[in-house]
């Protein structure tokens, strides 16, 4: 088998709130796609994150008179590197976002993270190596 990891896509009921959030608070580049939806990407470096309504995903594969599941514990947390854990941080609250975990060093990881949340309430963490 010849899997190579593409992008990650998250399913979002809130397509234009989802939209703002990762163009206007995390600024990311808009690859494909705008705020009306259903579908857009956003360039990340080597992998790309796409936002698609779930709805609409429901559809394709035939679920959409399941009910929603209940959410427990975090099931994707999405991952971005960045220079200063604690500057972004402090520009991500002054936007507005709540911060989950405030700055940390986490030494059994050799990174410095925070932790925040989309708002659809997909985990997000900045990290920066810790320099040793």
């Amino acid at each position: 088998m010849d899997l190579q990891y593409d992008y990650t896509r998250l399913l979002v009921a809130e397509f234009d709130v989802c939209f703002r959030f990762y163009r206007d608070v995390l600024e990311l580049p808009v690859k494909l796609g705008s705020e009306q939806g259903p579908y857009a990407e956003f360039s990340t470096g080597a992998v790309c994150l796409a936002l698609f309504s779930n709805q609409e995903m429901s559809e394709a594969i035939g679920t959409q008179d399941l009910p929603e599941t209940v959410v427990g514990k975090d099931r994707v947390c999405l991952v971005f590197a960045v220079s200063d854990v604690d500057a972004t941080a402090r520009r991500l609250e002054e936007k507005g976002v709540a911060l989950a975990a405030r700055p940390t060093d986490r030494p059994n990881w050799d990174v410095r993270t925070a932790h925040f949340r989309d708002p659809e309430g997909n985990l997000i963490e900045i990290n920066q190596r810790i320099k040793k």
